[in-house]
């Protein structure tokens, strides 16, 4: 009788741990509450991975404490260098020296993955890429991010340029603990540039109930990676995922971690920060081949493709919204605002030597976010061969 009954409660907890782990991954992921830390589940968490325009949330989280030290400001012009404006899709396309708002690059940045954007904001707070980077590094370093280097602030691949997805939960963490003021930022529907709507690339926003967050990214070496995080009930989940074969696929996995965490209660003491690494952590993996050597060039391409393949179901994740979406607008020009402090103090010199700033409190919600329109959002943009 009591070795049947432990197979039965055996058997019961058997079940819990198969509708967790799902069908088993063959990519790194990390599905956590963002409340406490708790992990819900991982594989491969400190496996080195290219993080492609996940970057851009690093480039992101610089730039807010530059805001908090006082060396920038939302309404702060941007300006597009020619190195900037140079780089590839995906991208806004301004010419060399279009001004902007801090705010509304950034939100670019954020919902767009525009490259050029992010270069610019990267050389116009920091002084140059490098300076940019330098601090991208002291960043990820002082927040324990033991796993990660950055060379750019766009996601451009470099094979200096790698994260894992454990360090990727602690810097979401980061933004979304100490600037809050921002969150509704990554969970915009899309932008009106002029006549122009852009949708976000993250498939969940507007789809998924509760989503909330965050970005996407795309090179071919790393295939498509995604956060994304969904509150319900006052319960923020955030799955990272990493390495998927679709921007539909990278939507829906992201999607099915989250589901089953809504549907588990939080068990185990393992959180973001007392995690022991493990597996492999200095090799990195290269889906190039997999990812745009098989592939015909238009699924080379960070926006969902418009249909499904031929004798496949359509994704609920390529559906069109089932409202009006709410556009946010944004375009150059407004920058009344002071010159970022680095740009100010080059002097002259090719790159500025600005001090890492230490972090302070600056929980007020942000001035000009930016007018809020309402119109039909296009269903992806140009295809992006590069990264996102």
């Amino acid at each position: 009788m009591r070795h049947r009954h432990f197979l039965k409660l055996f058997s019961a907890g058997a079940i819990v741990l198969s509708v967790l782990a799902g069908s088993a991954q063959a990519n790194p992921v990390v599905l956590f509450d963002l409340n406490n830390g708790k992990i819900l589940q991982h594989q491969d968490a400190f496996k080195r991975w290219y993080p492609a325009s996940l970057s851009k949330l690093m480039t992101a989280y610089v730039t807010f404490r530059a805001i908090a030290a006082g060396e920038v400001q939302l309404d702060s012009p941007i300006k597009v260098t020619k190195h900037s404006a140079a780089e590839p899709p995906s991208k806004m396309g301004f010419k060399p020296g279009s001004v902007m708002r801090l705010d509304n690059a950034l939100k670019m940045m954020l919902v767009k993955s525009a490259n050029d954007i992010a270069m610019a904001v990267g050389e116009n707070v920091g002084g140059s890429q490098a300076a940019f980077a330098e601090r991208m590094n002291a960043e990820a370093t002082r927040l324990g991010m033991n796993g990660t280097h950055f060379v750019n602030p766009n996601g451009l691949y470099s094979p200096d340029q790698y994260t894992t997805a454990r360090d990727l939960a602690v810097l979401v963490m980061a933004i979304r603990r100490e600037f809050p003021q921002y969150a509704p930022w990554f969970s915009i529907e899309g932008l009106a540039v002029g006549k122009k709507a852009i949708s976000n690339y993250n498939l969940l926003i507007g789809r998924y109930p509760g989503a909330d967050g965050m970005k996407t990214g795309f090179v071919c070496p790393s295939g498509f990676n995604m956060i994304g995080s969904a509150t319900r009930n006052g319960r923020t989940l955030v799955a990272v995922v990493l390495g998927e074969k679709s921007a539909v696929t990278r939507a829906e996995t992201a999607a099915k971690l989250l589901d089953q965490g809504f549907d588990t209660p939080a068990s185990g003491s393992a959180t973001i920060a007392t995690l022991a690494p493990y597996g492999d952590t200095v090799s990195p993996n290269d889906m190039h081949d997999e990812i745009c050597r098989k592939k015909a060039p238009a699924e080379q391409s960070e926006a969902a493709p418009a249909a499904a393949a031929k004798d496949v179901p359509k994704s609920p994740y390529q559906e069109k919204l089932d409202h009006v979406p709410t556009l946010v607008a944004v375009g150059l020009g407004g920058a009344t605002g002071p010159a970022p402090k680095a740009m100010l103090d080059q002097g002259g010199q090719e790159y500025a030597d600005v001090p890492v700033p230490s972090w302070r409190p600056d929980r007020p919600a942000p001035a000009g976010t930016g007018p809020v329109v309402a119109g039909p959002a296009a269903q992806g943009d140009q295809p992006v061969k590069v990264a996102n």
